[in-house]
Formats: C-alpha cells, sequence, structure tokens
C-alpha cells in the first residue's frame, strides 16, 4: 500500500515540448495543464516549481526582447527556463544523456534556491524521465498522455523515446497514462495507473449557453469534431460519410497547421471548417450541436489516446459516433461505434435519432470524469512512500 503524508509535500512539475507561456496562452486547457492547475492549488502540495523544457540562448532572448506577454493572477511564483545552445533535441542516447543531466543540475539548483525539501517530481517529458537522474528528488512520476513512439512527427527520434521507455523501467519510475496501450508500451516495473482524461466541471454545468453566430448559420442537424485538423483526421472518411449523409451538416473545428491536407473537405457543400476558439464558445458550439464525432485514423497514436473531446462531448450531452478505439468502449451506451469513419452513416443516424443526455445524465457524467477525480490518483502516485518499489500493488487512495 502507498504512504500518503498529511503534510503538504514540495513539487517539481516540468512540461514536455511547450512551457508555461504556451499553456496559458490556450487558456490551461490540456491534460499537463490541468495537472500543473491543481498541484498549483490543493493543500497536498507545498512549495512547487516549474520547469519550462530546454530553450536555445538565442529563443529566450527573443523571447525576453518581445515581452512576456500577460501572466495570470495563479501562475505559479517558481518558474524555470533552462537554456542551451541547440534548438533542438541531439538523437545519440550519449548526448541526450549528457543534456538531460544538465537539465537536472539546473533543476536541483533551482529547487535548492527555492528551499524544496525532499521534492515529488512529475514531468511529462519522456526524455527528463528516462535520462534526468532526479538523485535530489525523492519520487519521480512520468505522465504520459501520448505514445512519443507511435508519433510519426517524432520519428527521428523514436530510438531515443525507445531508450528513455527502457530507463524508466529499470529504475523503477512511476508512470501514469491516459490508456492502458501507452502502459503497455512502456511496460513499467515500478508503480503504475491508468488515469484516463477528464473535464472541469465548472465548464459543462448550467443551462445551455447560445450558439455562437458562425454555427447558427449552419443548418442542422449539426455533427461535430473539435481539436487540431490534423494527419489523425481520417478526411477521406470524412469526404465519404458527408457523401452518404448530405442532409447533415458536419463541422470541423480546430486550428489547421497545414491548409492543404484538408484542401479537398472545403468543397464539399455540407462540410463546414471553422477555425479554433477559445474555451467559452467551444462549449457553446458543443452544447448546440446534435452529435459528435471521433473521425480519427486507426494508427498506433490514436489507439493509444484517451481523447479528451470524448469527454467533453459527453460532458456536453451529445451522443458520440466514434472509430472504435480501446479507450473508448468503455464510455457508455452513448458512444457508438463504427468499423471507420468512412462506415460512420448508420451510426449517425441512430446518434441524432438518440438525442441529447437528459441534464441527470450530463450532470452525472460530468461530476464522474472530473479532473479532481483523476488528479486524486496522481497526487497520490507522486506522494508515494518512498519505499514503494517494483512488486508492491500501488493503491491511490479513495
Amino acid at each position: 500500500m502507498s504512504a500518503i503524508a498529511d503534510a503538504p509535500l514540495d513539487h517539481v512539475f516540468t512540461f514536455s515540448y511547450e512551457t508555461y507561456a504556451d499553456a496559458l496562452q490556450r487558456g490551461m486547457m490540456r491534460p499537463p495543464d490541468r495537472i500543473l492547475q491543481t498541484l498549483m492549488t490543493s493543500p497536498r502540495v507545498g512549495r512547487l516549481l516549474v520547469a519550462n523544457p530546454y530553450r536555445s540562448f538565442v529563443s529566450e532572448a527573443a523571447r525576453r526582447v518581445r515581452g512576456r506577454g500577460g501572466i495570470s493572477p495563479t501562475a505559479p511564483p517558481h518558474i524555470v527556463q533552462p537554456v542551451r545552445l541547440a534548438r533542438a533535441d541531439a538523437r545519440s542516447r550519449r548526448s541526450l544523456v549528457e543534456a538531460y543531466r544538465r537539465y537536472d543540475e539546473r533543476l536541483r539548483r533551482a529547487a535548492e534556491e527555492l528551499g524544496l525539501q525532499s521534492p515529488r517530481v512529475i514531468t511529462t517529458n519522456p526524455l527528463v524521465a528516462g535520462f534526468a537522474p532526479f538523485a535530489w528528488a525523492s519520487t519521480v512520476t512520468y505522465f504520459g498522455r501520448d505514445d512519443w513512439l507511435s508519433s510519426e512527427a517524432r520519428r527521428a527520434y523514436w530510438p531515443a523515446y525507445r531508450a528513455a521507455y527502457r530507463q524508466m523501467r529499470e529504475a523503477e519510475v512511476g508512470v501514469v497514462a491516459v490508456s492502458e496501450q501507452i502502459i503497455e508500451r512502456i511496460a513499467p516495473l515500478g508503480p503504475h495507473a491508468v488515469v484516463p482524461n477528464g473535464v472541469e466541471p465548472a465548464e459543462w454545468t448550467g443551462p445551455a449557453p447560445d450558439a455562437p453566430g458562425w454555427l447558427a448559420a449552419i443548418p442542422g442537424p449539426r455533427a461535430i469534431y473539435v481539436g487540431t485538423i490534423d494527419t489523425r483526421l481520417d478526411t477521406e472518411g470524412v469526404a465519404a460519410l458527408a457523401a452518404s449523409r448530405p442532409g447533415v451538416s458536419i463541422v470541423l473545428l480546430g486550428p489547421v497547421p497545414d491548409a492543404d491536407y484538408i484542401r479537398p473537405l472545403r468543397a464539399i457543400p455540407n462540410v463546414h471548417v471553422h477555425p479554433g476558439v477559445g474555451r467559452a464558445d467551444l462549449v457553446a458550439a458543443l452544447r448546440n450541436s446534435h452529435v459528435s464525432l471521433l473521425a480519427h485514423r486507426r494508427t498506433p497514436l490514436t489507439e493509444a489516446m484517451s481523447p479528451l473531446k470524448v469527454y467533453e462531448y459527453l460532458a456536453a450531452g451529445i451522443p458520440v459516433v466514434s472509430i472504435d478505439l480501446p479507450p473508448v468502449r468503455s464510455l457508455g451506451d452513448r458512444v457508438l461505434l463504427a468499423p471507420s469513419t468512412a462506415e460512420m452513416g448508420p451510426m449517425l443516424d441512430r446518434a441524432i435519432e438518440m438525442g441529447e443526455a437528459t441534464e441527470a445524465e450530463r450532470s452525472d457524467f460530468v461530476d464522474r470524469h472530473s479532473w479532481a477525480s483523476r488528479h486524486r490518483v496522481i497526487l497520490d502516485m507522486t506522494c508515494r512512500s518512498v519505499m514503494l518499489r517494483r512488486g508492491e500493488e500501488f493503491s491511490p487512495s479513495v
């Protein structure tokens, strides 16, 4: 059993490839951002040090010239920004080990200056978890929201991630991941737990807001997909679905990094692409749609995801039509599964007939899947006994 301390414990949190300023800019809405928000407010956490990923001297100097931008009144008081000459990580294991030993030393000095006592480290960067020694920390926990070994965009670093996963196993680093598939791919020997994504109840309570003007102009029924519109989206499948259901408006809401990728969809009359919006407008868009879509390609990366959007779809009270992925199979009968996006038509018809969830159903889902309930497990992991080693089962508090 884990020993959970009563007194507040000092923590160190590290981002993966984006900074605290990036998290602020996007509204603190991604899972690592949500964890940090909990660390900033939890009575179980004492002093807190937040570490950004490496930035080059040049990019950091340019950022300072431009100005830091707005800082949230709830910003953590202590942020450390490690810098180096290189803009990107090296690819050789030896160079990575050397780089992250230097990163570790920078964090150690910052923790010492802040007066942290036996801090608990939680990192969202697999290279930090694998290659930073953290001999000065009490426990180390890695939070995995993606399987980096399945990210085509990071293919050049797959050998490094493979080595980092192996080092996590050998060092018995604690692992919290959003899906069982990520746990299986890391195969940790230390304590581990699956903690899916969740929702923020304050965003989803109360009556539905009015539809944004741009959404109200789109005829119903509306089937909405939210998120970055990139290679995860099955564009050919969306085109086939739109052709098979011309009376349904398919709404793709989110930033488009590569305009050419979805160019063919813009010519389809019942497909509507809208750029990303703030949190309030996103909530309003979902609560004024009729059906939601998880229209991804089936890849090792998508199979290991805990799709945040599905939890938000269900919090909005609208049924979900999804490709059949392991992480969404247990989310209830309001998630309708199809073999592929192109084959979603019959499930889309059923979802439209199903209609909105009752307010009681919606509220119950929001309560059961709140970020607060998720983060209790993560804090139990970071605050575990330093004596918890291989062969001992991690048992989070209830």
